[in-house]
């Protein structure tokens, strides 16, 4: 099978990241749909090919995704020496050059395993970033056979709840490599559009305490899950689905998902729920009626999240609030696959979770958690003065009750979950130079791109000599401007002389036209077109 560009591109830049001689192990960040299987496929393949000695670990933490992974191993090299170790397929295969396996399975199985060469983790989020959990444990254990072992991974959100990108420290990846973005694998026509609109029912969270980060499950599923909540939600959902096919919720919890089930049913809607103690025969037997269409819609709570794709999923129901932002990409990523009848996916949030970390195009990393040293949350009683904790509602010394807070309200984020529709403006030239940021005194390359003389001009700027996450985005956004405007990326190489790089930018072919919108005080170009 022939991989797509960018499939190829991502293990092209893979390659190259190890031949630059970097010390640590890189993560391979893939968007939802764009087919990380046939990359590790071809990746294990290419491996084993050229050094024959190779021997890999193909590790995740779900049976759907061990499946897929090894059907695509297969489809890709049909005599691949590949091997499962999984209680949950009932496979325990090892001695094969290549091993796909569970993380619950294998890891205490580093001795049997013997000297791997590779690991690849799928859903490599879920790896702590502190020295414990089943990854790092058997990980730690190969690390004392082999040495020299070396890490890769793959996930569509690289970052985890409250400690930030899985890159910072103490982290074990040390770089992200980005090669295709969202937007332009849907420009390619590769994943469908989501598509959303405001609600008019909005699930409260006041009054629900958050642990770890995220909601407390409890007290989440207490405040959403009520008669009201579920009985104005269906009826909205209904109203607003039309003709569509293939109905997903997101609920709080698993009586959540039944309820809200029954509320389905009610109104003569198909549904059935699914939750991880749905019998394994009874789920396949669930969402097979719901891939064959006798099913319309499907209730869970974090179990239809990775692992399972229905590509024609077109209505997705957000009734779970998340703190979570790579929970609201997977819940999200569900509706993103080519579809066999529309060109969208209809995504209804009722949970604010939108609001709460941005279209998915742009989401808003979450920030690490406190180190301890910082100031305490405290506020002062107004009756007595007394210095209490800011969760307290009534004054230990007085019995002074403190008002609630007011919660911000949570409302769809611009009525844009894709945050990729913006203003157009035909392109008349392009000016490249160097910028020094005032915040940080660093320089960076800028472009500012004119139109009609009515029009003001539109400036983007690239921080190609910062380094980490930032600095490699950058790079890879100029290197796709290098090549659409008809230049070799290498004579531009020469980044430290940020003049010459906009000179020789400057005399290159402008877009005929650009796709932005305003975010914060600065714009964003989400798009750039030349025209043939």
């Amino acid at each position: 099978m022939i991989l797509r560009g960018y499939q190829q591109k991502t293990i092209e830049q893979l390659y190259d990241w190890f031949n630059a001689e970097n010390i640590g192990n890189p993560c391979l960040v893939l968007p939802t749909g764009s087919g990380k299987s046939h990359i590790v496929a071809a990746l294990c393949k290419d491996a084993l090919q050229s050094w024959p000695d190779t021997k890999v670990l193909m590790l995740t933490h779900v049976k759907e995704l061990i499946e897929q992974n090894y059907q695509k191993m297969i489809f890709h090299w049909p005599n691949a020496p590949v091997g499962i170790y999984s209680a949950s397929l009932g496979k325990k295969q090892l001695g094969e050059p290549i091993i796909f396996a569970g993380i619950q399975s294998i890891r205490k199985k580093a001795n049997e395993l013997g000297h791997i060469d590779l690991v690849i983790i799928d859903e490599c989020h879920l790896v702590s970033h502190k020295d414990e959990g089943g990854y790092r444990k058997l990980l730690n254990d190969l690390s004392n056979i082999n040495p020299s072992l070396r890490v890769i991974g793959l996930t569509a959100t690289p970052y985890r709840l409250g400690h930030g990108l899985i890159t910072d420290k103490p982290a074990l990846f040390d770089a992200l490599i980005e090669p295709v973005s969202i937007e332009e694998l849907i420009y390619k026509g590769y994943l469908s559009k989501l598509r959303s609109k405001i609600t008019k029912s909005k699930l409260d969270t006041t009054g629900v305490h958050k642990r770890g980060g995220e909601f407390i499950e409890s007290e989440l599923q207490a405040a959403i899950d009520t008669d009201d909540n579920n009985e104005r939600v269906v009826n909205e959902v209904i109203s607003l689905a039309e003709d569509r096919k293939a109905w997903l919720f997101f609920c709080a919890g698993v009586k959540h998902s039944q309820r809200v089930a029954d509320v389905l049913r009610g109104h003569g809607i198909t549904a059935e729920c699914v939750t991880g103690e749905t019998p394994k025969k009874e789920r396949e037997r669930i969402l097979n009626d719901f891939r064959n269409g006798h099913i319309k819609a499907i209730t869970n709570s974090n179990v239809l999240t990775t692992g399972f794709d229905h590509p024609d999923i077109d209505l997705i129901v957000m009734m779970r609030p998340t703190m979570s932002a790579g929970l609201y990409v997977q819940m999200a990523g569900r509706g993103m696959r080519l579809k066999s009848h529309t060109d969208h996916c209809l995504v209804l949030d009722f949970a604010g979770v939108v609001a709460t970390h941005g279209p998915i195009t742009n989401v808003q990393t979450p920030k690490k958690c406190g180190s301890g040293d910082g100031q305490a949350p405290v506020k002062v009683c107004e009756n007595c003065n007394e210095l209490v904790h800011i969760s307290v509602m009534v004054c230990p010394a007085c019995g002074h009750d403190f008002p609630i807070p007011k919660e911000k309200k949570l409302k769809l984020h611009n009525d844009d979950i894709m945050g990729i529709e913006g203003q157009e403006m035909a392109v008349t030239s392009w000016e490249w130079r160097k910028h020094i940021s005032r915040a940080s005194g660093k320089e960076m390359l800028s472009v500012s791109y004119y139109g009609a003389l009515s029009e003001p001009p539109i400036t983007e700027y690239f921080a190609v000599l910062h380094e980490g996450y930032a600095g490699q985005k950058a790079l890879q956004n100029l290197a796709i401007i290098a090549r659409n405007a008809g230049m070799v990326y290498s004579d531009i190489m020469n980044l430290t002389d940020l003049n010459k790089a906009a000179s020789i930018l400057n005399a290159s072919q402008h877009p005929d036209s650009i796709e932005f919108k305003k975010d914060g005080k600065y714009y964003r170009v989400l798009k750039r077109t030349w025209e043939l």
